[in-house]
């Protein structure tokens, strides 16, 4: 038998839906704030939390923030009860690492559904979490991968999917941390003045969105799901206590960041400097680096626009000459390099 746990400060609500999960099967714990809330989650762990947003003392964002930050809580499927639909609101409580909302009023059918779901979702995700912990024990020396703290506070660290076109986090949000890609594709971009966008980063399974954001207070890019991902949150303040305590840790993330910056200098050189062309291979040769099938990816024009800094249509005449000459075969927005040595060379 499940448990959840549901914090409200509203008697009627609370009740209410307590008596909806019992007659469903769960076994209901509740508690009247958000302070009681949180000792009651450590103290009994659910395994699953549904928590109102405005309460006082406490509110919702203060409960998922100190559990968040536990070791014992931090993994538990977390719905937020609320009334509050802003966009702002919801962006906040799916970056601090919210797993759903459900708006009042609510009926018995959209709560057990977003329920089920979530708990369902938890299960297909718990292979996920072995990944990660390997996946970060490689920014350490073989002495640091020996530390039992450090895998304790990677492997428990929760694991989110996103869906194509999901927003991780938007430009000039507050970082909540850094987010290790487990599965798919992240991108990072920048909107320019004419509402085009302009990529900044590409991330693939293994790689990590937002080192660069670790010592500021604001994002500098929007972070989007290119496909179906999954990724893994690693709260700020938890990798500078590592960054602290372990000196190889704080090498390897030095490493990353000037590969970032460094990459960053070459795309804006290129962006001044490179002809149309040069610029498209040079996009075409990333993506081949990046995907599992180094030499076939599919991509769409409007993503290709955005990593070259072109218009759409100059895109489709470069690649209609690159198809001329032999170098790819291109169907749609699929893509495959046929000669990857003359590939590589044709941008000198």
């Amino acid at each position: 038998m499940k448990t959840i746990l549901v914090i409200e400060d509203n008697s009627d609500i609370r009740e209410s839906t307590a008596e909806i999960l019992a007659m469903s099967g769960y076994k209901v714990i509740t508690a009247e704030n958000g302070k009681s809330g949180v000792k009651t989650a450590i103290r009994q762990r659910p395994d699953l939390i549904l928590c109102d947003i405005m309460m006082p003392e406490l509110d919702g964002y203060g409960v998922l923030n100190i559990l968040n930050k536990s070791p014992y809580t931090a993994t538990i499927p977390f719905i937020f009860l609320t009334a509050k639909t802003g966009k702002p609101d919801l962006r906040k409580g799916m970056a601090m690492g919210a797993d759903d909302y459900l708006t009042k009023p609510f009926d018995d059918k959209e709560l057990l559904h977003a329920i089920n779901c979530r708990l369902q979702k938890q299960e297909n995700l718990k292979t996920f979490y072995s990944r990660s912990l390997t996946s970060l024990q490689r920014l350490a020396s073989e002495h640091v991968l020996g530390s039992d703290e450090l895998k304790r506070l990677i492997a428990e660290r929760k694991v989110r999917q996103l869906k194509k076109k999901h927003i991780l986090y938007y430009e000039g949000d507050n970082p909540e941390g850094i987010y290790l890609v487990l599965e798919g594709f992240v991108k990072t971009f920048k909107l320019v003045e004419d509402g085009r966008e302009l990529v900044t980063g590409l991330y693939k399974a293994e790689e990590y969105v937002g080192i660069n954001e670790l010592f500021t207070d604001k994002h500098v890019d929007t972070a989007e799901a290119i496909d179906d991902s999954v990724v893994c949150l690693l709260p700020k303040d938890m990798i500078m206590d590592l960054i602290s305590q372990y000196p190889d840790i704080s090498q390897q993330f030095m490493r990353i960041l000037c590969n970032n910056i460094r990459e960053k200098e070459e795309q804006l050189l290129q962006f001044a400097y490179s002809s149309v062309r040069n610029r498209m291979l040079q996009v075409l040769l990333r993506l081949q680096s990046q995907f599992p099938d180094h030499n076939d990816f599919k991509i769409s024009r409007d993503e290709l626009a955005a990593m070259a800094g072109m218009a759409t249509e100059t895109v489709s005449r470069t690649l209609s000459d690159f198809k001329e000459e032999g170098l790819i075969e291109r169907k749609g927005s699929h893509i495959r390099i046929l000669d990857a040595i003359n590939f590589a060379k044709a941008r000198h």
